[in-house]
C-alpha cells in the first residue's frame, strides 16, 4: 500500500513498506526537466544533476562516492524531459545514512568553480559520445523535427555551445527557481520504519517555499518535419514520430496496448514482419512517450541504406492494417497479458517500486493499485485499439534519418502517400 505524507512546506513524501525485504530505495524526484529550460539554458538541468555529486560543504566528490561504497549501496541520478531524479539503494540498516548524504547533496552542494570546469568537460564528452552513437542521436533529431522550437524539441544534454556558458550563479538561480517544495517528491520503498520517516521529514522540512515563476508553457504541437543527415556509418537509422497521447489522456491504456502490439516485443508486428519474415533489420521497435500535455509514438529501425524505402513501406503498411482492421481478439488478450505481466514482474524490486511511485506522484498525483490498472487494461476493446491506430495513421508524422548518404526516403509529405 502506497502511503503519502505532506510536509508543512508543501513537499510530498510517498512510501511503500515492503516488510519481506532487507533493502531500501530512496529517490528525490524534482518535477523539472529539460522542457523547463529557456533556450540559452538548454542542458542546465542535466548539468545541475551532475554538479550535485561534485562536493558539499562537508563532503568532497570522492567522499560522496566512497560513502555509498562503504555501506554496500549505490547512488545515481538521471534527467528526463519533465523530471530529474537522484536515487540510492542501500541495506535497510543504512537508510538514515543514505538520506543524510542525499539531503547534503541536495541542500549543500557548493558548485566549486574548479569542479564545474572539470564536469563541464565530462558533459561535453557525453554529448560527443551521443553524437558518435547514431541510434541514440537519431532520436534527438526526431524530437527536433517533431517539436521544432518547443523545449521538447531540444536535447536533454544541451549543446556544446550552451553547456560552455553555464556558471555558478546561473546554477544557483536555476536551482532556487525550480527546486521548490511543491516541485519535490521523496519516494521510498522497502524496509521502512517510523524513525526513518521522521528523519526524512527533519531533513527536508527546511526547504523553504518559494513563489513559482510565471507559467508560459505551451502544449507541444507535433510537426511533420523531415530531417536527414549524413554520417560515416554502415547502417541507416530511421525514426518516425506520430502524435501520441498525454499521460492523463483517455486513450492512454489503448495506446499502451497498441504500442506493444506494434513494436513492443518479439511477437509484435514490426519485429515479426521486418526482422523475422523479411530480415531487413536487427533492431526494430516502437515506444510511446506520454508527457503532461502531449505524447509521441516513435518507431525506430536500423537497416542497410539500400533497404530504407522497403522498411519505411513495411512500417506504414503495418500501421495501415491496424487502422483499417480490428485486432484479433486472441492477439488483444495476449498483449493484455504481456503488459500486465511485465508490469507485475517489473515491481519486484524496491527500486522499481520507488520509481513507479515517484513518477506517479509527480505526473498523476495519485497511485492506482495494480488491480485498478489491470482492470483498465482489461477494459480496452479491439475497437479502441483501431481508433488509436487510425488517429495515428491518418495524420502525417515527423521523420529523422541518419545514413551514409544523408538522403530522405522517397515519398511525399503525407503519411498515407509515403507508403
Amino acid at each position: 500500500m502506497v502511503q503519502r505524507m505532506n510536509l508543512p512546506n508543501g513537499l510530498r513524501l510517498v512510501y511503500e513498506p515492503m516488510e519481506h525485504v532487507r533493502s531500501l530505495s530512496i529517490g528525490i524526484w524534482i518535477y523539472t526537466g529539460s522542457r523547463d529550460e529557456k533556450v540559452e539554458e538548454n542542458g542546465i538541468t542535466h548539468f545541475l544533476e551532475h554538479m550535485l555529486f561534485k562536493g558539499t560543504k562537508k563532503r568532497s566528490a570522492t567522499e560522496i562516492a566512497e560513502s555509498f561504497d562503504r555501506i554496500g549501496g549505490y547512488v545515481n541520478a538521471f534527467t528526463a524531459k519533465e523530471y530529474t531524479c537522484f536515487y540510492a539503494k542501500v541495506m535497510d540498516k543504512h537508510g538514515k545514512e543514505a538520506v543524510e548524504i542525499l539531503s547534503d547533496m541536495f541542500f549543500h552542494s557548493i558548485f566549486d568553480e574548479e569542479e564545474m570546469a572539470k564536469e563541464r568537460n565530462v558533459v561535453l564528452e557525453e554529448i560527443r559520445m551521443v553524437e558518435d552513437t547514431a541510434d541514440d542521436v537519431v532520436h534527438d533529431d526526431l524530437d527536433a523535427a517533431a517539436y521544432g522550437n518547443h523545449p521538447l524539441g531540444r536535447p536533454i544534454l544541451g549543446t556544446e555551445k550552451t553547456v560552455a556558458t553555464f556558471g555558478r550563479e546561473q546554477l544557483h538561480d536555476f536551482l532556487h527557481t525550480h527546486y521548490r517544495p511543491d516541485n519535490v517528491v521523496i519516494s521510498m520503498a522497502g524496509k521502512i520504519d517510523d524513525g526513518l520517516l521522521s528523519f526524512v521529514e527533519s531533513k527536508f522540512s527546511g526547504l523553504s517555499a518559494k513563489e513559482a515563476p510565471p507559467n508560459h508553457e505551451t502544449p507541444p504541437v507535433l510537426f511533420n518535419n523531415k530531417e536527414a543527415r549524413a554520417k560515416r556509418i554502415e547502417q541507416a537509422h530511421l525514426c518516425l514520430g506520430f502524435n501520441g497521447v498525454p499521460i492523463h489522456g483517455d486513450d492512454i491504456y489503448a495506446m499502451v496496448l497498441f504500442d506493444q502490439l506494434l513494436g513492443g516485443s518479439m511477437s509484435s508486428r514490426l519485429f515479426q514482419e521486418i526482422r523475422e519474415q523479411r530480415g531487413l533489420a536487427y533492431a526494430v521497435f516502437s515506444d510511446h512517450l506520454a508527457y503532461r500535455d502531449g505524447g509521441m509514438l516513435t518507431v525506430y529501425a536500423g537497416t542497410a541504406p539500400a533497404h530504407v524505402d522497403e522498411v519505411l513501406g513495411a512500417v506504414l503498411s503495418i500501421m495501415e492494417r491496424f487502422a483499417n482492421e480490428e485486432v484479433d481478439r486472441k492477439d488483444l488478450e495476449n498483449v493484455k497479458s504481456q503488459v500486465q505481466g511485465s508490469m507485475v514482474l517489473g515491481l519486484e524490486s524496491t527500486s522499481s517500486r520507488m520509481s513507479r511511485n515517484g513518477k506517479n506522484e509527480l505526473s498523476l498525483g495519485e497511485h492506482p493499485s495494480l488491480d485498478a490498472v489491470t482492470e483498465r487494461i482489461d477494459a480496452v476493446t479491439t475497437k479502441e485499439i483501431q481508433e488509436v491506430a487510425k488517429k495515428l495513421y491518418e495524420n502525417d508524422c515527423a521523420l529523422s534519418i541518419i545514413s551514409p548518404d544523408g538522403k530522405l526516403p522517397k515519398g511525399r509529405s503525407k503519411l498515407s502517400s509515403m507508403a
